[in-house]
């Protein structure tokens, strides 16, 4: 009976501990380092960390693949092409044109 005089009493400071605990646990799921908001810009980063990756892969596979073909069995054909391209030459009437 006693303790149900002290929390009829006390309503106010009951209801703004209560009201203020749930604000601050909206608050930290929201918001902060491990909250709703986080978690999407983390899952955004996550996607463009893949993205990136997938392309050097490419960029990579593209790189060696230009590595093998002068250095295990010289590609002439490939040489032909370098040559072609970094000093922009050609056989006897011959038209080049480059295109970027």
């Amino acid at each position: 009976m006693r303790f149900i005089k002290i929390i009829n009493q006390k309503k106010i400071l009951l209801f703004s501990i209560l009201v203020f605990f749930c604000i601050y646990i909206m608050l930290n799921l929201l918001d902060g380092e491990r909250g709703l908001i986080s978690y999407y810009d983390k899952q955004k980063i996550k996607k463009q960390l893949i993205h990136e990756k997938s392309a050097l892969i490419e960029e990579l596979a593209i790189i060696e693949n230009k590595n093998n073909l002068l250095t295990k069995v010289i590609d002439l054909d490939y040489l032909e092409i370098l040559y072609r391209e970094k000093f922009t030459v050609g056989k006897t009437n011959e038209k080049i044109y480059k295109i970027d």
